[in-house]
């Protein structure tokens, strides 16, 4: 791993190239950029079709291209691999993770103030301390991620969890049991099954993670850094414009994705907009995108409390760098 000092000329360079490119600096005409997606397209990542879609990457000097993730890909692999020139992390927790793993990422910028994930229970159950006894759903990933933080807030104990198969059936069928969702998905697809339920949101209990981040290879940040800067700000000014207009970037996600409809693209752009996801937080006062040394430490703190991660092999300093957003003033 590099020294701080080398880490800290690199992330000067940095702020001095992002600094260019938020002003009247554009990154070179046209260039080619990929961003890689955690998933199958969706609102969740509207603000970056939006910017295909209206043409703010194109005016920023940039040819983006939008890749699609899911389930059986590992994008920071293929990001490793020369694939992507960034990738959408599920939360700055995951990309901290991923660089005490030995990969050399950087978040430079969350779009999401909040982390998503939530607990759904039936209707009997209107506060996470309701779950003690009860069966709940959970991926593995969650092992490594919110799971350590509920057993130490609520108590609860590994042997109340099965795993959760990414079907809302086994939640239907039993009032025992709850399950790991995202805000603005699954209570959309079990509402529409007719079951009464409450969502348990981790965030509003003190779950420090951001969401849907901009993660790059130090090499990128380093070599390209007036690319990134520039693909930053016109993703910022796409959640902007996605959350006032979102015809333009629904189209292209139900062309990514057939899947997709009408009625979930609503539901979980209302949803963005009622919780705050995006221009809540300290983004209704510094700008979408942003992310605060406060915020990096609380994830950081929480990783090695849960010992999660080995602070002998990352050091905060090395997972993000503010550098990108702190002066964009995208305000909501």
């Amino acid at each position: 791993m590099k020294n701080t000092a080398s880490r800290l000329s690199r992330l000067g360079a940095a702020a001095l190239l992002a600094a260019g490119a938020a002003g009247t600096l554009p990154a070179h005409a046209q260039e080619k950029f990929t961003y890689m997606t955690n998933w199958y397209a969706q609102a969740e990542h509207g603000g970056f079709y939006q910017a295909v879609a209206t043409g703010l990457y194109k005016k920023h000097g940039l040819d983006v291209t939008i890749k699609m993730g899911g389930p059986q890909v590992n994008i920071v692999q293929m990001m490793a691999a020369g694939q992507a020139e960034c990738v959408m992390g599920s939360s700055d927790l995951q990309m901290i993770q991923m660089r005490e793993g030995g990969v050399p990422v950087t978040t430079v910028a969350a779009v999401f103030q909040k982390d998503p994930q939530v607990l759904i229970a039936h209707d009997d159950v209107k506060k996470f301390e309701d779950l003690k006894g009860k069966t709940i759903l959970i991926g593995s990933s969650a092992q490594r991620g919110y799971w350590p933080w509920l057993k130490a807030k609520y108590g609860f104990s590994d042997s109340q969890t099965r795993p959760y198969t990414f079907n809302i059936q086994p939640f239907v069928a039993d009032k025992n049991t709850a399950q790991q969702g995202y805000l603005t998905s699954e209570p959309f697809a079990i509402a529409k099954a007719g079951v009464k339920a409450n969502t348990l949101m981790f965030s509003d209990q003190g779950y420090p993670a951001y969401a849907t981040t901009v993660s790059c290879m130090d090499k990128t940040v380093k070599e390209r850094g007036t690319a990134v800067a520039s693909f930053v700000k016109a993703t910022m000014e796409g959640w902007k414009s996605y959350l006032a207009d979102p015809a333009p970037a629904n189209a292209l996600i139900k062309k990514d994705n057939p899947n997709m409809t009408d009625e979930q693209l609503a539901y979980s752009v209302a949803k963005l907009k009622e919780m705050g996801m995006v221009t809540g937080g300290d983004a209704a006062t510094m700008g979408i995108g942003v992310m605060t040394d406060a915020r990096a430490k609380a994830s950081y703190d929480f990783l090695v409390e849960a010992k999660l991660i080995d602070p002998s092999k990352v050091k905060l300093a090395d997972t993000y760098s503010t550098a990108f957003v702190k002066d964009l003033k995208v305000l909501p």
